[in-house]
Parts: C-alpha cells; sequence; structure tokens
C-alpha cells in the first residue's frame, strides 16, 4: 500500500495526464455538435460486429479470484511476467490471427475507411445522441484495434497509450474532411455532446488487460446506453476496476485518465461507483474517505500472452486463457468454450475466419448501413437538392432527413 505522499503524487501525477489529454484535443467542429432528437435514422453494423463476434473471446464476468504464478518450464528459467491480480480478467482479442497478415489487416482498415464515409452520405446531425455515440464508439474501438494490430507483439502498451507519441494523438481518422485524433473523439467530441456522463468511457476499448471491455458485438444507437451499463458493471465488479484493503480503496488509474468526469474526484468517483459495486467491496467503498487510482495493466489483451512457444524456452500455454473461461465461468455464452475449443482453436479460427472474411474483407459502401426505404429517402434529397442547385433557389437542409426514419435494432 502506498503512503500518504507518495498517493498524492501519483494522484496529482494521474489528474494532470487527465487535464492535459482534455487539453490536447482538437475544438470540436460545429458540424459534429448537431443533433435531431427527433430522429428514428438508424446506422447498422454487420461488418464490425462481425469482426468483433469472430475475433473476440468473452471470458465472463470477474470472480476476483487471482491468477496462478507462472512457472518456467523444464530446462528454463524463463517465465512471462503477469499481475495476477488482473491476469485473467478482460476479454480478448485474437490479435495472434493478423500478425504478419497483411490481408487480415485490411479487414480493419476497410472498416474503419467505411465508417469514416458514413457522414459524407448523412450528416452526423441527422441522428439522435444515442445513434452518434454509438457511431462514435465503434469508430475509436474499430481504429484503437487497428492501430494495436500494427504494434503486435508489443507486450506492454503503456507508453504507446500515455507517451508523449502515444498513438492516442495521432490524426489517424478523417471524417467529414476533419482530421481527428481517438483522444479528439474522447476528450472533444465526446467530452462536449455528452458532458459529466462517465458512463462513455466505459465504450472506450483500449487494448489492455486494465480497461473497459472490448465487446463480441457493435454498439447500437437503440442500445448503448445498456451496453455501456453492462461494461461499467463489469468493470467496476473486477480487480481491475476496484480493490478493497485494509487502509485504503484502490480504483483503476483509468479513472484517473478521466478526471474530468469526476471534478471532486474522491466524492464524486465514490458516488459513481456506489451505483453499481456489489459484494463485500462495496461495504469497503462506503466506509472510504478516500480512492487511489493506482490499479493498472498495460498489457494487451491478446489472448495467449505475446511469448510464443519456443521449444521448453518460455512458460506459456496457448490453453491457459481458454481453460481458464471455463473454470471461472462454467456455462458462459460467449466464452472460449473448454478444452475441447482450446485443443482445437487453430483449425477453428481458420475456418471461422475465413467464412467471416468473405464479407468483410472488401470494402463496405456506407449505404449498406441504411436500410432500403432509407436509402430511397435519401436519393429523394439528392434529388431535390440537385434541382434547388440548378434553379439556384438554395438547397436541402439537413432537417429533411429526420422526415423518414427507420425501426429496430436487435441488441448485442
Amino acid at each position: 500500500m502506498i503512503n500518504t505522499p507518495v498517493r498524492l503524487l501519483v494522484l496529482s501525477s494521474l489528474l494532470a495526464s487527465g487535464a492535459a489529454l482534455a487539453a490536447q484535443s482538437t475544438p470540436v467542429p460545429e458540424i459534429f455538435q448537431r443533433e435531431d432528437p427527433t430522429s428514428n435514422f438508424t446506422i447498422h453494423y454487420q461488418d464490425v460486429d462481425v469482426v468483433l463476434k469472430t475475433m473476440v473471446v468473452d471470458v465472463g464476468r470477474s470472480t476476483r479470484e487471482k491468477a496462478q504464478e507462472q512457472r518456467a518450464q523444464t530446462g528454463t528459467r524463463m517465465t512471462t511476467k503477469v499481475k495476477v491480480d488482473t491476469a485473467n480478467e478482460g476479454n480478448r482479442f485474437f490479435f495472434e490471427e493478423f500478425e504478419d497478415n497483411d490481408r487480415y489487416k485490411a479487414i480493419l482498415t476497410n472498416v474503419r475507411e467505411s465508417l469514416e464515409a458514413v457522414p459524407e452520405q448523412v450528416p452526423l446531425g441527422a441522428f439522435n445522441r444515442n445513434e452518434q455515440l454509438a457511431y462514435w464508439l465503434n469508430l475509436y474501438n474499430i481504429t484503437v484495434i487497428e492501430q494495436l494490430v500494427g504494434m503486435y507483439p508489443e507486450r506492454n502498451l503503456k507508453k504507446e497509450l500515455t507517451g508523449r507519441k502515444s498513438f492516442l494523438d495521432q490524426k489517424v481518422i478523417t471524417v467529414a474532411g476533419h482530421e481527428l485524433s481517438l483522444n479528439d473523439i474522447q476528450h472533444g467530441i465526446l467530452a462536449t455532446n455528452y458532458p459529466d456522463d462517465p458512463m462513455v468511457m466505459y465504450g472506450l476499448y483500449q487494448g489492455i488487460i486494465g480497461g473497459p471491455n472490448i465487446r463480441k458485438g457493435a454498439y447500437y444507437g437503440a442500445t448503448v446506453r445498456r451496453q455501456l451499463q453492462d461494461n461499467a458493471e463489469e468493470f467496476i465488479n473486477s480487480n481491475r476496476g476496484t480493490q478493497a484493503s485494509d487502509r485504503e480503496f484502490e480504483v483503476s488509474s483509468y479513472y484517473g485518465r478521466n478526471q474530468q468526469y469526476f471534478p471532486d474526484f474522491d466524492a464524486d468517483l465514490k458516488q459513481h461507483l456506489l451505483r453499481f459495486i456489489e459484494g463485500p467491496e462495496r461495504t469497503a467503498l462506503q466506509s472510504a474517505t478516500r480512492l487511489d487510482p493506482d490499479i493498472d495493466d498495460w498489457t494487451i489483451t491478446d489472448l495467449y500472452g505475446t511469448m510464443k512457444s519456443k521449444g521448453g524456452s518460455f512458460a506459456t500455454s496457448k490453453a491457459a486463457m481458454l481453460d481458464s473461461v471455463t473454470t471461472q465461468q462454467p456455462g458462459n455464452e460467449g466464452g472460449g468454450g473448454g478444452p475441447a475449443f482450446a485443443q482445437n482453436e487453430g483449425n477453428m479460427m481458420s475456418a471461422s475466419y475465413s467464412m467471416a472474411t468473405a464479407s468483410v474483407l472488401e470494402k463496405t459502401p456506407p449505404g449498406m448501413r441504411f436500410s432500403p426505404d432509407v436509402m430511397a429517402h435519401l436519393q429523394d434529397i439528392k434529388t431535390k437538392e440537385e434541382a434547388t442547385f440548378l434553379d439556384k433557389e438554395g438547397t436541402v437542409t439537413v432537417e429533411e432527413l429526420g422526415e423518414k426514419g427507420q425501426q429496430g435494432q436487435s441488441d448485442q
């Protein structure tokens, strides 16, 4: 446990870094601040669903049990260093399948570019706030995955996420003609459009065990609030999010990096956590007078731990995580599937991914994200706009897009 002076130094450092991130974000263009609260337009994300449902392993809710210490295999003293409190927590992504595979990497680029292109066809201001939130979260998460795939097999991502050359600060996205960084989305657009709403932070995948989960499916406007609540409940009730001790209550450093949602850090964060926390940790939190944001795990959320097995050189097991899924979460839907899956995961992944690849390898036109009736309506708008342009009598306004919409979207 850290003492008071060190604790204050850690907290000050985290809060300062959070403020710095917010300061680095580009001012939000007015075009991204518009909304139509009456709109029932929705956006489809079949390609995002395919990628996530194929490549994400759902490990289920945390049991707060510690992982076993890694032991070296016979003939070596080398082990893979892990944080035993958090090593078996958090959903995993098959980064391994993308290594040295340009064809698979092209899938992510195509999906990201297709998401970027949506506002070129339908201005984001034609959607309500929940629909816009789902859009920004999906674009953010796909871009994070694409960036990390390019870095893999980098294991510890602390410098990549918080360093001076963090990929979160790089202008890697272009939306409606505006170059954006991932921090521009998080600390600019989302902070502006959803002020004082800490639930948003649980939808931003960081690629590390110590962050919110990556889900086995896209966010959708109709369900995004329920999906974020599910992520919040999972994170807060895990060792990655909160831990009780004899003298202090520890929380994830992720809260320190998002301190804009908690101006009075201890009081505001405590109130927020009490909405979701369960078990003995709830009692400990209620009696806590200060919160230490010193829990972290910067390990990438790959499945095998980035250490390749080379003879007896490394103490790593490709089946370890999948076995732990079955052990911790019996019958968990969407989980690893148990020892049988672990034994045959190579063949199953190849077959499953080959089938999925066919539907998302080619660039998804943004029009595929809208139903036929909406596309027909958009064509009518385009025709009117062209006619008014030729007559020099003005243009069709964005509000006309809200005259017709579509209903229904399954939960993920």
